[in-house]
């Protein structure tokens, strides 16, 4: 076992079982053994590869959407551009390349990137070159003003809760130490939960015994956060991630490690730990917040509808044959059904009365 995994054994000898929410908080986050404050995770040498790494392309249209969004919004000056989970910096240098043909956004422009990992800040001040920025460990220290915010793949890192239906009721899914002693960590069930019916919503009341589901109040609060600043000032933020556009059952917290499955149960701090994203759950604490939502659309036609394929073309026209072969892979790997294309989605929040942003354009129905 790990220093981080023998810390959290003697906290439940010592205390009990702890919720999800709190054994992926101290995995992730914690201060000096957390998974996202050590080395960098992406690419090759890591445990997972997003969808800026991939290709430039995706970087360069979701800045364009949000310069569409921002001359939509009556170009506030200035205007907090906010990234959550930045990564190596790629998506925004991306962004900032694709606005020189908007200079009066990049004039306005005042960028902030909510960040926890001292290596990956390093990077992003790489990325950026001479584009200064400051830097959050939370939303919540973002200064007030019109807003343009990006998040991709970092609702999916947020700590959930899981709950089961027993025959006795709902009982929450902790973390305490497997039988037979050790440190070895295993899931165990509490009493049954009185909170969790509410926490579940009405879906709760149609589970059958031995379901499971999971809910994420810190993603709700973060969309709840997210949607007051839109109510409250001009903007609008592009959410994508992997997940469903309505409450399923099941359990998708999952484990990964160079690349491959792992038990999300051993060696916290260095497995990443990752769940669907409720998009429901979202866009209703958005708007309960005053924010108004659009979506959620498949990854694959909403680049499609900022017209990715037409960038691929532009490309490919000047790329040589192994250049012109990773375009298409990459093109492939964004967009089709089998790859990230429906899996991912993309959600929009927008300040009230603006209007339907670029790719989400009526008739619109939610995916299942």
């Amino acid at each position: 076992m790990n220093a981080l995994a023998r810390r959290i054994a003697g906290h439940i000898r010592t205390m009990g079982p702890i919720s999800l929410a709190d054994f992926m908080a101290e995995a992730l986050t914690h201060p000096t053994l957390g998974y996202y404050r050590r080395g960098d995770p992406l690419g090759a040498a890591g445990d997972f590869t997003t969808a800026p790494e991939i290709s430039q392309m995706f970087g360069e249209l979701a800045g364009l959407w949000l310069a569409e969004c921002w001359q939509r919004a009556g170009r506030p000056r200035p205007v907090r551009i906010v990234e959550l989970g930045p990564g190596r910096g790629t998506l925004m240098a991306d962004a900032l390349r694709a606005w020189r043909v908007v200079p009066e956004l990049l004039a306005a422009l005042d960028l902030h990137l909510v960040e926890s990992n001292p290596g990956l800040k390093a990077r992003q001040a790489t990325a950026l070159g001479q584009v200064r920025a400051t830097w959050h460990d939370d939303f919540t220290t973002v200064p007030e003003g019109s807003l343009l915010l990006v998040a991709n793949e970092f609702f999916d890192a947020l700590p959930i809760r899981q709950f089961q239906r027993t025959e006795a009721g709902w009982c929450e899914r902790l973390i305490g130490i497997a039988p037979g002693g050790g440190d070895r960590l295993a899931f165990v069930l509490s009493p049954p939960h009185p909170a969790a019916a509410v926490l579940l919503g009405p879906a709760a009341d149609r589970a059958a015994v031995g379901t499971v589901m999971e809910v994420s109040p810190f993603a709700r609060s973060l969309a709840r956060a997210i949607g007051a600043r839109l109510a409250a000032a001009p903007g609008a933020a592009l959410i994508v991630d992997y997940g469903y556009a309505q409450p399923a059952p099941g359990i998708t917290l999952h484990g990964v490690r160079h690349h491959a499955p792992a038990d999300p149960l051993s060696d916290p701090g260095l497995t990443d730990l990752s769940v669907h994203v409720d998009f429901a759950a979202l866009a209703a604490a958005a708007i309960a917040a005053g924010a108004e939502t659009w979506g959620p659309l498949g990854q694959g036609d909403f680049l499609r509808r900022l017209g990715i394929e037409h960038r691929a073309a532009r490309l490919l026209a000047t790329a040589d044959a192994n250049q012109g072969e990773r375009i298409r892979s990459s093109l492939r790997r964004l967009i089709d059904k089998e790859e990230m294309g429906t899996l991912f989605r993309a959600l929009a929040l927008t300040s009230p009365g603006s209007g339907t942003p670029a790719g989400f354009e009526p008739p619109m129905a939610a995916e299942s």
